[in-house]
């Protein structure tokens, strides 16, 4: 990769940030695409995020995608926001535009349906209830997308319900207590799992996927390990699964498309280098 005095910079930030998988799929696109860009982490320590941003102002860097904890604080502080950010409460990116104002997006509800569509074809979000598990940014860009896509009911389910109705209330979405997943799970044409559980040395989600009709598609956000626990039990029950890494890449799509001006090269097997970089 060769830098130049014009190189477009754009990045990722979130704490922890030290495995996202970003950088190795927005490289690869810029070095397939023969773009003078690249693609960096970024690190900054919880209460200052807004500093962190704000310091980007002008397009010195063209932009940002945002994650963990940093979603809400990114909606807060643009200037203009999508409908889908604002739909969702949260944004995972972050433009910065020569006039020094913030445009601010969530492009996960885009990366999920995409994940549905290549991974679970036919499925139809108009088609039933869903149920979506958590309460945190993901969750609201999943929400936000469900609605938007003209899914019937979506049905917020946390263990705080506080949060779920959050969530809900906006949306007109239903909000229940985890106690009561079971009952979510009636009729459902799709779960999300929209928590951190699952994660590589993290507890397992511990739901009665059971409860699900049997053609309900059973999705995990989390990509490492690429079949969690969440889906290893839904394939076991005989449901249809789509893992995180299908929207990790389907978000970053349309993020790309902002930082760099163009969509990314389609003949790069970015799946297969974020597999062989998570050991997989």
């Amino acid at each position: 990769m060769r830098l130049s005095g014009a190189t477009r910079v754009a990045g990722v930030v979130g704490r922890p940030i030290v495995h996202s998988m970003s950088p190795i799929l927005h490289n690869a696109w810029l070095a397939a695409a023969g773009i003078d860009g690249v693609y960096v982490p970024f690190s900054t320590e919880p209460g200052r995020f807004r500093a962190f941003a704000e310091s980007l102002r002008g397009g010195s860097v063209a932009g940002l995608n945002v994650t963990l904890p940093f979603k809400g604080e990114a909606l807060a502080l643009a200037d203009e926001a999508t409908f889908r950010a604002a739909s969702a409460q949260a944004a995972n990116v972050l433009v910065f535009r020569e006039d020094g104002t913030i445009l601010a997006d969530n492009t996960d509800g885009l990366g999920m349906l995409g994940a549905f569509a290549e991974q679970a074809p036919g499925f139809d979000a108009a088609a039933g209830p869903v149920v979506i598990l958590g309460a945190g940014g993901a969750a609201r860009g999943a929400a936000a997308a469900f609605v938007e896509a003209g899914c019937p009911q979506v049905r917020i389910v946390n263990r705080t319900l506080l949060k779920a109705q959050e969530i809900a209330e906006p949306l007109g979405a239903v909000a229940l207590s985890l106690n009561e997943a079971a009952a979510a799970f009636e009729g459902a044409v799709a779960v999300v799992n929209a928590t951190s559980a699952g994660l590589s040395g993290s507890a397992a989600l511990d739901v009665p996927l059971e409860a699900t009709p049997p053609g309900a598609v059973v999705m995990d956000m989390v990509y490492k390990p690429l079949k969690t626990p969440f889906l290893a039990q839904a394939e076991g029950l005989g449901r249809r699964t789509v893992d995180g890494l299908a929207m990790l890449i389907g978000q970053a799509v349309p993020s790309f498309e902002y930082f760099y001006g163009r969509p990314p090269p389609k003949d790069v097997d970015v799946r297969a280098l974020a597999i062989a970089a998570l050991g997989l």
